[in-house]
């Protein structure tokens, strides 16, 4: 009965594997979910299309959809929310919508397929890879020689970032460390709940979600820290970013300005009334319970970086994926237009 109560909510928030995983995935079946706001005045107002995916990437978002609703924003912000990344990227590169939140390594990809159409605007999520354990053995990843990683994200950011960390420490991967992929993070949650010495590596809000429905799991390492501490605040781990189409920020400057603004102040809100911004985030679908949704808010690394800030958080986490495969950032790194400037 306690791995049927478990399995329920991982399901209930699979969806959110594309938002992490940075890797290009086939186009899910759920249909998207349109958030628009209505308009009194919609002469005097810009449209915002803006596409974003069912995950921690949309924590910080969740003020601003609110307030589409109710009609209160200054511009008239249209939210589209999709299961995977695959359904956004082409409505970037054809102009069907203007800001997309994406993986960020996958923000490169479409930099290099558009020839440059696209900019960065701000991150979004930090790390929001945990390694958990079923048990005691573990404390740190010194600890995880001659151990099994059963974990998600074969050939996508979360094995390079993995890698990456375990050689920092000393670790060989497939070596000092065996690593066993499977296809989704519920099938990893799956294997630790019923294996005692059981280690994994989950994206949140799986995390949250195994570490609350099984007291015995706990989290071991969250991969933001460990990250901070072998590159010396040289750059960060980067899950999300957001992008805008540069015609966009060209055509509609102050528009763009205003949605950048509201979206800082969205993200403050989660971030400092979790209690409020959790049941927003229950209703957007991205995790089952408001009590999930508070926990999971920390632990999902909801920020709001730009200008100075973003760059230097992004572009060494970029140069380490490519560093390990160039096409995980679309082949080459991108040129300083990239990164977009207010």
């Amino acid at each position: 009965m306690r791995r049927t109560s478990l399995i329920v909510p991982l399901l209930a928030v699979a969806a959110l594997l594309a938002g992490c995983a940075g890797g290009t995935q086939a186009a899910a079946s759920t249909p998207a979910t349109t958030v628009a706001s209505a308009s009194a005045t919609p002469a005097e107002r810009t449209t915002v299309r803006i596409a974003s995916l069912k995950g921690p990437t949309t924590m910080g978002l969740v003020k601003l959809m609110s307030d589409a609703t109710a009609g209160t924003t200054a511009e008239d912000y249209k939210v589209t929310m999709y299961s995977t990344p695959d359904q956004v990227v082409p409505l970037v590169a054809q102009g069907s919508v203007d800001v997309a939140l994406l993986p960020s390594n996958l923000a490169a990809v479409l930099y290099a397929k558009t020839k440059g159409a696209v900019q960065v605007a701000a991150v979004n999520t930090l790390g929001v890879l945990d390694v958990v354990e079923n048990g005691t053995a573990v404390h740190g990843l010194a600890d995880l020689r001659g151990k099994t990683v059963v974990t998600s994200g074969k050939g996508a950011s979360p094995e390079y970032v993995l890698d990456y960390l375990l050689r920092q420490d000393g670790l060989v991967p497939g070596t000092d460390v065996k690593v066993d992929y499977r296809s989704e993070p519920t099938e990893v949650a799956a294997v630790l709940a019923a294996t005692p010495g059981a280690v994994g590596m989950l994206p949140q809000p799986f995390a949250t979600v195994l570490t609350s429905s099984h007291p015995g799991i706990r989290t071991v390492v969250q991969l933001s820290d460990e990250w901070n501490k072998v590159t010396s605040g040289t750059s960060q781990l980067v899950t999300g970013v957001l992008v805008v189409r540069k015609a966009f920020a060209t055509e509609h400057a102050a528009a763009l300005k205003q949605f950048l603004d509201d979206y800082k102040l969205s993200t403050t809100f989660t971030n400092e009334h979790p209690d409020q911004a959790a049941p927003l985030i229950v209703q957007a679908g991205i995790v089952p319970s408001a009590p999930v949704a508070v926990a999971a808010i920390p632990a999902s690394h909801v920020v709001d970086l730009e200008g100075v800030d973003l760059r230097n958080a992004l572009s060494g986490y970029l140069k380490v994926l490519f560093d390990a495969d160039p096409a995980s950032v679309g082949g080459a790194l991108p040129g300083d237009d990239f990164y977009y400037q207010r």
